[in-house]
């Protein structure tokens, strides 16, 4: 297939590239800049130069294309409601074009509840106000007319070798800062993860199935303790952890409190027997204590 990928050099979208081209694919990807798209095109990827604002490339784009996956989001969460309409106009794009066809599109988002209750490949949570993206919503959308829009479910970890962004990284950094690698309470609330090589096949499976409004969970590890991350994060860092009251946390964490104390567990039984996938490498714990993990 020739496959339409926005986000080609990031976190996900990187080794989604790598999964698609081992797999006998062939990938156009959407770079900002001439510099990303020679590393794009470096990588065996035909470059598109452009970006998510830019409706009339990715209407091209995604007319020479079999498939689409989208992994692209602004990380300005100051800025969500401008990426949110941003996003949600580039998945209708997308929409039209396919339109009347079976080609595939494959759409992320992740997970935001909070309640300690077990996301399911069911659900179909509504738009947050505080944080209106809308990827899900807006592939239900298609699907309900008949368009092959579906959906891949990110954890709240993307764990990996050389990660900057996402959780742990902004953990280590208050670990740092603060002298202590800290969670709440007794730190039994369970955060779900997955490395970023096993969320790599899971696109790529996603694709090739070519299903019509399906859920997949990128789930490796469906609830970790957060004092295993936390004490793993203080192990790697050479910091002692220690537990924190619901005040302290909020001093320590700063806005990021609602997320360490929070339990959000998700499945990946569906997942893992419709995609015939299991994942294939190491837990968020063992990976974060790898000595060139923050490399």
């Amino acid at each position: 297939m020739r496959v339409f990928l926005t986000g080609a050099g990031g976190w996900i979208g990187s080794v989604v590239t790598r999964e698609l081209l081992q797999a006998g694919h062939s990938v156009v990807g959407l770079a900002r800049s001439a510099d990303k798209a020679a590393a794009l095109q470096a990588a065996g990827v035909t470059p598109v130069i452009g970006s998510l604002a830019d409706l009339d490339v990715l209407r091209a784009a995604a007319e020479n294309a079999d498939g689409v996956i989208h992994t692209a989001f602004g990380l300005d969460i100051s800025r969500i409601g401008a990426l949110a309409a941003e996003d949600t106009a580039a998945i209708n794009t997308f929409g039209a074009v396919f339109e009347g066809s079976e080609r595939p599109i494959i759409v992320t988002d992740g997970f935001l509840h909070m309640t300690g209750e077990k996301a399911l490949e069911t659900d179909r949570p509504e738009v947050m106000p505080a944080f209106p993206r809308a990827s899900q919503q807006t592939a239900f959308a298609l699907a309900e007319r008949g368009i092959h829009a579906n959906v891949v479910r990110n954890p709240r970890s993307v764990h990996g070798r050389g990660e900057t962004h996402g959780f742990v990284p902004v953990l280590a950094a208050v670990a740092r800062e603060k002298g202590v690698s800290a969670y709440m309470g007794d730190g039994a609330n369970l955060w779900p993860s997955v490395h970023r090589l096993d969320a790599a096949r899971v696109y790529r499976l996603a694709l090739e199935r070519a299903a019509r409004g399906e859920v997949y969970h990128a789930v490796a590890e469906e609830g970790v303790a957060f004092r295993y991350i936390a004490e793993a994060i203080g192990r790697q860092l050479g910091l002692p952890s220690t537990s924190l009251t619901p005040d302290e946390a909020e001093k320590h964490f700063g806005p990021l409190a609602t997320w360490v104390g929070n339990s959000g567990p998700a499945s990946n039984v569906w997942t893992r027997t419709t995609l015939d996938w299991t994942p294939e490498q190491v837990g968020i714990v063992a990976d974060i204590e790898r000595p060139d993990y923050s490399a």
